[in-house]
């Protein structure tokens, strides 16, 4: 057949129906896609969520125990010796107890059931002294001593369990580079330039090598060989998990790491405006089991 003879199709694009119409398909099929990748970082993040409430209720347990045996033992004293003095110092263990008890229930519970995602007036404060109730056990074990400098109480605009992962993560992480015990300070600071309200997380650590340092935050890396005898670290999501988390919020995270010295997180967070405080405050950690009992502004060794 030759060349003059052999069929043509043309299509018309003149109209540009065609080429809008694909324009139209692909913008749809990215759409979805952003809108399934949306989805499933949301189910992700929540799944890290159960994952470090199953870590913490395993925690926990361990110090209940521990709680329900000082009631126990100072009950069975103040039964079998009537005299006042006796009993008297049973009933203050035991209330002392108690309280240990309470504040352990309102942290694990509120941790449980506020799992809203609507960002309210939280003060970072009030977060840092539920959360170390959480490990304060697990502190005291490893020697870690917890400082806090609280020099700002304006809140910030959070969603209240979501940063409370963060800084359950960035803790644990902590203690971790500190094998032989160490300090970890915590600082909330006002920055009005930049309109944030910055908590800072300085441990004493073994510091992160600066060949590492920039891959910290990338999903599935991990300078851990595996869990530690606690189950917590290893599988590599932590830290990329709170960096989506804090810039989620339209704030960022900063590291500064020194070998041999330690290692500071900055999480820089956007600061509740006027109009947002004339609302209702937020509550990060919902207060449930027994009323009334005092949260400590740290955890020591």
């Amino acid at each position: 057949m030759s060349r003059d003879r052999c069929p043509r199709f043309r299509y018309s694009t003149s109209d540009g129906s065609v080429k809008q119409h694909m324009a139209a398909s692909q913008q749809a099929t990215v759409a979805e896609l952003r809108e399934q990748v949306r989805q499933l970082q949301q189910e992700l993040r929540e799944a890290e969520q159960k994952t470090a409430l199953g870590e913490l209720v395993g925690t926990t347990t361990h110090e209940f125990n521990n709680v329900l045996t000082t009631i126990l033992n100072y009950a069975k004293l103040g039964l079998r010796h009537p005299d006042e003095p006796t009993r008297t110092k049973a009933l203050t263990k035991i209330l002392s107890a108690g309280e240990r008890a309470a504040r352990l229930t309102n942290s694990v519970l509120g941790l449980a059931r506020n799992r809203g995602n609507e960002a309210t007036p939280t003060p970072l404060p009030t977060l840092i002294d539920d959360s170390l109730v959480l490990l304060e056990r697990e502190m005291q074990k490893y020697r870690i001593a917890i400082e806090t400098s609280y020099e700002t109480q304006r809140p910030a605009m959070i969603v209240g369990n979501q940063i409370q992962q963060v800084l359950l993560n960035l803790l644990t992480n902590a203690r971790q580079a500190m094998p032989q015990g160490g300090r970890i300070l915590l600082r909330v600071a006002e920055d009005s330039a930049r309109g944030t309200i910055d908590l800072t997380l300085r441990d004493t650590g073994q510091g992160i090598p600066p060949d590492v340092l920039p891959r910290i935050f990338d999903r599935y890396f991990s300078t851990k060989s595996g869990p530690d005898e606690t189950g917590k670290g290893g599988a590599g999501v932590g830290l990329a998990a709170c960096r989506e988390i804090i810039e989620a919020h339209g704030g960022k995270i900063r590291v500064e790491s020194t070998i041999g010295v330690g290692t500071a997180f900055t999480l820089k967070l956007p600061a509740a405006k006027a109009e947002q405080l004339a609302g209702p405050a937020g509550k990060p950690i919902a207060q449930l089991g027994v009323g009334g009992a005092a949260h400590p502004s740290a955890a020591s060794a």
